[in-house]
């Protein structure tokens, strides 16, 4: 099925660290490469650096953290309540460091992106850098995808490589990682807001494509 455009193109961003692809995001917004409003941002943690971003933006912020929910479901439903009391469309995970429940996938199905320091499937969940290395690879990268039960498994959007340099560290190859990850995020959340793709296999592609 071909999914339709997002009429409203409004994003609700979830964050629980520095929030360096937020950033990204509302820097495209801000320069008129990516057509979207935020509508709120939800944090995981009420120390997170990225709601500073947030407020700086003007941009309504709140956080819902696990451990004030009695249940992983009531932490998710009280998520998904706040998304669509601020009208959001598009769910954008930028460092959210929680496996996403059953009540946001349903509430959003296909409507949830997450940004991936790898080349999936190669190197999911925590200290993706860190795995490439202790892999020997010679490129990684970044990966857009959509949102599914699975750890960072959902069909890909986007992706871009990365060498990976004789005498890198995590954090040296990190560093180059995130410069494509604020390049090809806000790219992304354009297509998929733009409407007219459908999930081919493990790919979201345009629904015309190769037809």
């Amino acid at each position: 099925m071909t999914s339709p455009a997002f009429p409203a193109r409004r994003l609700g961003v979830l964050i629980s660290g520095r929030g360096s692809n937020l950033q990204a995001i509302i820097d495209a917004i801000g320069a008129g490469t990516l057509e979207a409003t935020i509508g709120i941002v939800i944090s995981s943690r009420a120390s997170a650096p990225g709601l500073a971003r947030a407020r700086a933006a003007g941009i309504p912020s709140a956080v819902i953290a696990a451990a004030d929910h009695p249940h992983r479901d009531a932490c998710d439903a009280a998520i998904v309540d706040r998304l669509r009391a601020a009208g959001v469309e598009l769910v954008c995970l930028a460092g959210y460091m929680r496996l996403v429940g059953r009540p946001l996938l349903e509430a959003y199905p296909e409507r949830i992106l997450n940004i991936h320091p790898s080349l999936l499937p190669s190197f999911p969940g925590l200290e993706a850098q860190r795995q490439a290395l202790a892999h020997g690879v010679c490129v990684t990268g970044a990966t857009v995808h959509l949102v599914d039960a699975g750890l960072d498994a959902g069909p890909i959007v986007a992706q871009a490589a990365v060498p990976v340099h004789d005498d890198d560290t995590a954090e040296s190859l990190a560093a180059r990682i995130l410069v494509q990850e604020h390049r090809i995020y806000p790219e992304a959340i354009a297509f998929i807001l733009g409407g007219g793709w459908t999930v081919r296999g493990r790919r979201v592609v345009k629904a015309d494509a190769g037809a």
